[in-house]
């Protein structure tokens, strides 16, 4: 049995998910890669002191990458340079939801991470988040601490949402008001930015104890086999985003603690597959969101979200028609307008 599977869903990045398996898989530039595939064991590799990962804590490790329907040579990629690697090819785009669970069937791992295409790993971040699942055996999922490309810190902490943080997170509301109360406190930067860079004095995580949360981002998380065996996967109600905080709400609800541990660090690219479909993003986000009230919070609640997004979502087409009549940066405005039209179409139905 490895010690970790390593789960890696991928649409449309190929160079990105290149860079990302190469820190994985510990075959940098220039170098020949360090994996073994153990005698009856397809994908399993052992990452010696000379790989990426250092001594003296090697990891059986197996990477399982599942492609949704790629259209930019990722599969092929993967096969021909990373042959090591467990390819799984979808002929269907089944979502962040849907591909994670089709990787989970396929690990055996003793801990799984889902781990997202655009991520750089740390030198240590793997052996880092294992080894604090290996002596806190009350936590059932612990995530790193994001950067973003340019080395900035990247919020990935949150507690549960409520109805007025709803309102307030990512909607028109949150991009007039940015600094507002609620959202800060959804993202828990009321605490200091948790580990290194904080301002002395300033409650957050320390880089070792790390810090309990409510929910992690999914770009990142690692658990263990025994809190799948309990929750099982991921919800396939949502195609992508909520659906780890969902998760997140089930493993709590089952007695595991999720730990913040900003001592593992991990860039993120963030959003390179959604914002190649701006509209599409906009209405699987505020979906998903309105699907998780809908299940946790009731009917009610959920058609109060919906109603409130459609109507900031007609107020900000509203906005950006009357820059567009005034002349302002008329091709941004079109594309908004119709990213905007498109989703007060859908109507945010949450089947």
């Amino acid at each position: 049995m490895p010690d970790l599977s390593v789960v890696i869903v991928s649409w449309n990045v190929r160079d990105l998910l290149r860079e990302c398996l190469r820190f994985v898989v510990g075959t940098p530039k220039g170098r020949g890669s360090r994996i073994g595939t153990s005698k009856g064991r397809e994908s399993v590799a052992s990452l010696d002191g000379s790989s990426l990962i250092p001594d003296p804590c090697s990891l059986a490790l197996e990477v399982i990458v599942v492609d949704n329907a790629s259209a930019d040579g990722s599969a092929a990629m993967v096969a021909a340079e990373f042959p090591a690697v467990r390819l799984i090819v979808s002929p269907v785009n089944r979502g962040f939801t849907g591909g994670n669970n089709l990787g989970l069937d396929a690990a055996r791992g003793r801990y799984v991470f889902f781990l997202n295409p655009d991520t750089i790993a740390s030198q240590d971040a793997l052996v880092t988040l294992v080894d604090y699942l290996e002596t806190h055996a009350d936590v059932g999922v612990v995530g790193p601490q994001l950067r973003h490309g340019d080395g900035r810190l990247q919020s990935s902490r949150r507690r549960f949402p409520t109805l007025l943080t709803a309102l307030f997170e990512s909607t028109p509301l949150e991009w007039h008001w940015p600094a507002n109360r609620w959202a800060r406190w959804y993202r828990m930067e009321d605490q200091g930015s948790g580990g290194r860079g904080q301002a002395a004095g300033v409650k957050g995580a320390s880089e070792s104890v790390g810090e309990e949360v409510d929910w992690l981002v999914g770009a990142a998380l690692m658990t263990r086999r025994a809190v799948l065996a309990q929750v099982g996967g991921f919800d396939e109600g949502y195609f992508m985003y909520s659906e780890e905080l969902d998760w997140c709400r089930r493993v709590k609800a089952a007695g595991w603690r999720i730990v913040y541990l900003p001592g593992a660090q991990i860039t993120h690219y963030e959003g390179k597959s959604s914002e190649q479909v701006v509209a599409a993003r906009h209405i699987r986000f505020q979906t998903s969101k309105i699907r998780y009230f809908r299940k946790f919070h009731g009917p009610r609640a959920a058609g109060f979200l919906r109603a409130f997004i459609l109507g900031a979502f007609a107020v900000e087409w509203g906005l950006e028609a009357t820059k567009w009549l005034l002349g302002s940066k008329r091709a941004l405005r079109r594309d908004r307008m119709a990213a905007y039209r498109q989703l007060l179409a859908s109507g945010l139905v949450d089947e």
